[in-house]
């Protein structure tokens, strides 16, 4: 070790001085002593090692500031943010909010013990899924139902129990990458199936299945595209050819359908997404969705079909491993409720936002761009998002911010969008041909005050109408 890095560890504060400090002190609010020291040493030992490589020991206020920031990092929590993107189903911001009465069902199911798996007429153990299994025949017309964490696990689950060491057809077309990286074929990987690719990219007729079917065929899977788009020469086999032709060769048909649409998203403008109903209807064997997107819940892994497959996932070592908990089970049934009572227009947040006509957000972008003071009120387009109907969109009202024109000036909206990320609650909007963007559609009823406030105080002096 060099003298310079001796020298420099030599101005190191020991823990006790550090955690005197009045900086560090101040943290014991959010943490015990205990976990400060640990804290304090980790930081010192960080030091000490960037120290060792030529680095120069920092202030004793900078080391403390470090214990600190570091501190505060344990403590973060989801927060609440204010959606004005315009994106209703936004992954990043946790997908669909939910109904008032679907979180206080999550919140009356955490709050003490609950009947989760007793029957209460009989006094012996029950099953999880009899809350909820009843309701989703009913909405859906399948045999059976079977709910797991997440539409990943369900379809893993699904191909796991019917498929293992057997081929699965899938259209190539619909080998499709899912958020956060997670890839089709991956899952399939997983599961012990080996998929089998048919068709190019833009056009896979039911010819190219029936070829690729072999005596190792267990299934013909078609997966929806619900997160992109093809457009010009493109056809596709229907889910009704698909289905023909595994019934010709004794096969599941099985469908991953995404977003898990129970209703007719035409009513609203919108391209048709195909609905669980539908493709029950049709003949699927198996049918996989999302709790958490154009359902409107709790993120869910549901899956409707025929009863002897469903009981085959029942009863597989898997599906205890991604079996859903009590409160999000509470949330779900509440959210299908809603569904079943045709009031899911009036209580689904995110259906309440698809059916929000184009006067509502002119009326309510007029009114902010009056009270901001710097902006104006312009027609746009809203997303669905969330990996649905992707390329649709809704025409809403946006309140529009520019920059105001300075010679030399940097860009300020980054900055300004930044800033709105550290308000509370945080703000969250878009950026768009040098235009700061906030859109009504997804800002829920009583965030506006708070919207336009944080609004209004960070771009004081920066902002031009």
């Amino acid at each position: 070790m060099s003298d310079h890095s001796t020298g420099e560890l030599r101005n190191l504060p020991s823990v006790d001085r550090l955690l005197a400090d009045p900086r560090v002190e101040a943290a014991q609010g959010m943490l015990s002593r205990g976990v400060l020291t640990d804290i304090a040493r980790q930081v010192l030992a960080d030091l000490r090692h960037s120290i060792s490589q030529g680095s120069c020991c920092p202030s004793l206020v900078d080391i403390a500031m470090m214990v600190t920031h570091r501190a505060q990092g344990l403590g973060q929590s989801i927060k609440h943010v204010i959606n004005a993107t315009g994106v209703v189903l936004h992954t990043n911001l946790g997908r669909a909010p939910m109904s008032d009465e679907t979180i206080a069902a999550m919140a009356a199911a955490s709050r003490g013990y609950v009947n989760l798996e007793l029957d209460l007429e009989s006094g012996t153990r029950g099953s999880r899924q009899a809350h909820i299994e009843p309701l989703l025949c009913q909405l859906t017309g399948a045999e059976a139902a079977f709910v797991v964490n997440n539409n990943a696990s369900a379809v893993l689950l699904g191909l796991m129990a019917l498929c293992k060491g057997k081929e699965v057809v899938i259209s190539r077309g619909q080998a499709v990458q899912i958020g956060g990286g997670v890839r089709i074929p991956d899952i399939m990987k997983q599961s012990g199936a080996k998929l089998v690719e048919v068709g190019t990219t833009n056009v896979t007729e039911v010819a190219d299945y029936a070829e690729a079917i072999t005596p190792k065929t267990a299934a013909l899977l078609r997966v929806h595209s619900s997160n992109f788009k093809i457009i010009g020469f493109t056809e596709h086999a229907g889910l009704q050819q698909i289905v023909a032709l595994a019934n010709l060769h004794k096969l599941y048909a099985l469908d991953d359908l995404g977003s898990g649409c129970l209703l007719d998203t035409r009513k609203y403008g919108l391209a048709f997404e195909p609905t669980v109903q539908e493709s029950v209807s049709t003949g699927s064997d198996l049918v996989f969705f999302s709790g958490d997107k154009l359902l409107g819940g709790p993120q869910a892994g549901l899956i409707v079909g025929k009863k002897p497959l469903i009981e085959k996932l029942k009863k597989h070592p898997l599906a205890r491993a991604v079996r859903i908990d009590k409160t999000r089970l509470a949330g779900l049934v509440q959210t299908l409720l809603h569904y079943a009572r045709g009031e899911a227009e009036r209580k689904i947040p995110v259906w309440q936002m698809i059916s929000l006509d184009q006067a509502a957000t002119e009326i309510r972008a007029k009114r902010w761009a009056a009270e901001i003071g710097s902006a104006t009120a312009e027609k746009g387009e809203s997303l669905i998002g969330g990996g649905s109907l992707p390329g649709s969109t809704l025409p809403t009202w946006l309140v529009v911010l520019r920059e105001t024109a300075r010679s030399g000036q940097r860009k300020a909206l980054p900055e300004v969008v930044k800033r709105l990320r550290a308000t509370d609650p945080a703000v969250i909007c878009r950026i768009e041909q040098d235009r700061l963007l906030l859109d009504p559609r997804t800002v829920l009823p009583g965030e506006d005050d708070a919207l336009i406030s944080a609004v209004r105080r960070e771009i004081s002096g920066i902002i031009r109408a």
